[in-house]
């Protein structure tokens, strides 16, 4: 429902000067200004709930957009929550915006049942609904600005509800005072020409003492949203509860958080600027995939791994919402994960590590029906042609690969061997390579894939193992285990290239002579 009113109240706007509120309007102006949130010739939608915040900044908007050159829209969603109170919100905002001469849209929009079906928070489900009606009026109207009335308040709130939930620097940074719609919500169909909008955020420098001093002080009579109390909602247990106990501690505790968030934005901004320069240089696109390479991010310092990552979720899903702190550390881990090993991801991604790349992609992509893509992306092995021996002192060129093979002879040189086999071990940069007492290999050393009834002995492990449980138990990719190279002697298997060698050939404080192997992958 679109109410489209003239007639702007004259008296309001002559009343704001009059009472003394030039303070807080200049604050937002001169934040406005600062950050280019309002340039001439805008079209700004403003969300208007009704509070004390939302009518606060429409009302100064309304005063200064003759100033400003802007035209503006307000929208009102009502959430279907608190019955005849959202109906009465409704009303009033509809009268407010008729007072001000200031077209309104107000639509409802069933909440409850939308978490019901996305089995999400209230919050969220709230949240989602509301920019997405957001985005759609912004479209409806061409406008290319949405300014939302949240406080310096909020912004405190969301820092430290970002503490508690554990978030990485990006969400220390707290509430951004511009960013893209698409940085705002996941996107849909609704978006139309809103998807280029920026949300704007003009009170980020007023307290929400300072919107409803103001709006009492112009008997403005904005609502008051019983919600806003409700102990089953996060935020209000920690602005209620949580944030007056903490200031007993730090009486300047506000200040302590917003400094924080500050420190982190431009921390954020710098790792990001830097994550962005190497991005070509590590991360390669096919499709619907995105290949980081292993060796190369794992040089790269923690933060700006990290960073990569987000980004190749974002080119993936289109923005960074719903990718935490956990699935991030989650995925960085794989770079010092065996190969194989894998990761789900929000929004149906998901990623593992093959032996140059970590691979993201979707999981449909990799569920039993599609499979195969996943082993032509990413399957480090060619196909060996039968059982190839290895020169043992050499080097040896295999489709895609060459082995290189080195005798370690003498106590010293097995002694300096020993004290590497765990270092080398423990290092997935390094799980191509492995060592073996040539005297229980021999030199009569080759490679080739499995076969029908295959088994070793998992180093650690008392008895052997068949060669197919252990790939299940490994959790290898089913297509690529016709591909991992066997590493045998004519007695035995002496190693699963990349996974295990086999407990009888080890290295131990006897060793006399050693035989170390590296498959070195083309890359």
């Amino acid at each position: 429902m679109i109410i489209r009113t003239s007639g702007y109240c004259e008296h309001m706007v002559c009343g704001a000067t009059s009472m003394g509120n030039t303070g807080i309007e200049s604050k937002v102006i001169g934040l406005a200004e600062r950050h280019n949130m309002l340039l001439p010739g805008d079209r700004v939608v403003v969300g208007l709930s009704g509070g004390a915040d939302s009518v606060c900044l429409l009302h100064i908007l309304a005063k200064w957009q003759s100033s400003l050159r802007v035209e503006l829209h307000a929208a009102h969603l009502n959430h279907q929550l608190r019955a005849t109170e959202s109906e009465a919100d409704a009303i009033y905002v509809s009268e407010l915006a008729g007072s001000l001469g200031i077209p309104v849209t107000v639509e409802e929009r069933d909440v409850s049942g939308y978490c019901n079906e996305r089995s999400c928070s209230i919050e969220e489900a709230a949240r989602e609904l509301r920019y997405d009606f957001l985005s759609s009026v912004a479209a409806g109207v061409g406008a290319n600005r949405i300014a939302v009335g949240h406080t310096r308040d909020d912004h405190i709130e969301t820092v430290l509800m970002h503490i508690i939930r554990g978030a990485g620097t990006g969400g220390l940074s707290g509430m951004a005072g511009v960013l893209s719609m698409a940085q705002v919500q996941r996107g849909g169909s609704s978006l139309g020409t809103a998807g280029a909008c920026r949300l704007i955020r003009p009170l980020l420098d007023v307290t929400r003492e300072e919107t409803t001093d103001y709006c009492q002080r112009l008997q403005l009579n904005a609502r008051i949203d019983s919600s806003n109390i409700s102990p089953s909602f996060l935020r209000n247990r920690i602005r209620l509860h949580l944030l007056p106990l903490l200031r007993q501690y730090n009486p300047r505790l506000d200040s302590a958080l917003l400094r924080l968030a500050d420190i982190a934005r431009e921390d954020s901004v710098f790792i990001e600027e830097q994550a962005a320069a190497r991005w070509d240089e590590v991360v390669s696109l096919h499709d619907d995939c995105v290949r980081i390479n292993r060796r190369q991010t794992a040089a790269l310092p923690i933060a700006l791994q990290r960073q990569l990552l987000r980004l190749a979720f974002t080119r993936l899903a289109g923005d960074a919402r719903d990718i935490e702190i956990g699935h991030v550390e989650a995925a960085r881990d794989l770079l010092g994960k065996p190969v194989g090993k894998m990761v789900f991801l929000p929004r149906g991604l998901v990623c593992w590590g093959d032996y140059h790349h970590l691979v993201m992609t979707d999981a449909s992509s990799v569920a039993s029906g599609g499979e195969r893509l996943q082993l032509e992306l990413s399957c480090p092995f060619a196909a060996l042609e039968g059982e190839i021996p290895l020169e043992v002192p050499g080097e040896t060129i295999l489709p895609g690969l060459r082995v290189v093979a080195t005798v370690i002879g003498g106590q010293a040189g097995c002694s300096i061997v020993r004290g590497m086999v765990r270092m080398e071990a423990e290092d997935s940069q390094r799980s191509s390579v492995a060592v073996f007492d040539l005297h229980k290999t021999g030199r009569q050393i080759s490679v080739r894939h499995r076969r029908p009834g295959d088994r070793f002995q998992p180093l650690g492990m008392n008895g052997s193992k068949k060669i197919q449980d252990f790939m299940v138990d490994s959790r290898i990719p089913r297509l690529w285990r016709d591909y991992v190279p066997i590493v045998c002697t004519p007695e035995q298997i002496i190693w699963m290239v990349g996974w295990r060698i086999d407990e009888r050939v080890k290295v131990s404080e006897e060793t006399e002579e050693i035989v170390r192997l590296e498959f070195v992958w083309e890359e």
